[in-house]
């Protein structure tokens, strides 16, 4: 059998633009293109997406899951391979439950006591939460995330991992924000905003519609939407409308 891109995104919850972009890349070329130009996809093919998406959902990106599938010899042995990442990030998970339930009851016991919140340890506050939520989220916005591939393919870990932390850290920030009632357009939160504004804008220019996307994203797309929740309930909605503050007022 084959299926066309409308019906593999449909299956894969993968964008037809993606699915475009992992053909234009040699990441995923589809089985054959019919003479009315469309893309058909086989089984062959729909396994290699499946791959590439749960490489996608453990941190890899374009460039490094391009190594591993051609470096793959027999199929079996590869997703016993993908399994194992999956239980580890199982484990990852639980870890992360662990995290953000002492994140809860340290912010609830200092909203009982009316004081700031104190972090003893701020390492605790990162356990468990790792850049495969970041990437997984970018999936919606392929351009981005090429352009980020690119970045972090001159990076050494130590400084992926800082950036990942300094990401994670400014969530944090917001979070802390948001609970001390200042609001999405106040100067603090649009200040972090404009942080993570310039950061995208040193990769590629990002235009005030893509940006309002990218916010509305922090809501709507699960994998964002999840990575800011596991900081602070309601953190995902105060960001989308801390980013759409700032593109009306800095970008329009």
């Amino acid at each position: 059998m084959a299926w066309p891109t409308a019906e593999v995104a449909r299956m894969s919850g993968v964008t037809a633009r993606t699915l475009r972009h992992y053909d234009e890349i040699g990441l995923l070329p589809p089985a054959w293109i019919g003479t009315n130009g469309y893309r058909y996809y086989e089984e062959g093919e729909l396994l290699r997406l499946q791959q590439i998406l749960v490489l996608r959902a453990l941190g890899l990106g374009l460039p490094e899951i391009g190594k591993v599938l051609s470096s793959q010899v027999d199929e079996v042995e590869a997703l016993r391979g993908h399994h194992c990442r999956l239980l580890a990030e199982r484990d990852r998970l639980d870890a992360l439950a662990g995290t953000v339930a002492r994140t809860i009851a340290e912010l609830e016991h200092s909203r009982r006591d009316g004081r700031p919140m104190t972090i003893n340890r701020p390492e605790n506050l990162f356990e468990g939460i790792q850049p495969a939520q970041y990437q997984e989220s970018l999936r919606d916005f392929p351009e981005l995330a090429e352009a980020i591939d690119r970045h972090t393919a001159t990076m050494s870990d130590a400084q992926i991992e800082a950036g990942h932390r300094e990401r994670t850290a400014r969530m944090i920030r917001l979070a802390e924000l948001m609970a001390a009632g200042t609001p999405a357009d106040g100067e603090p939160v649009q200040a972090e905003t404009d942080a993570q504004y310039q950061a995208l804008a040193g990769l590629r220019a990002v235009s005030a519609e893509e940006y309002r996307a990218m916010g509305r994203s922090c809501v709507e797309n699960e994998p964002w939407r999840a990575a800011y929740e596991a900081i602070a309930p309601g953190l995902a909605a105060y960001q989308r409308d801390a980013i759409e503050a700032y593109a009306t007022a800095r970008l329009s």
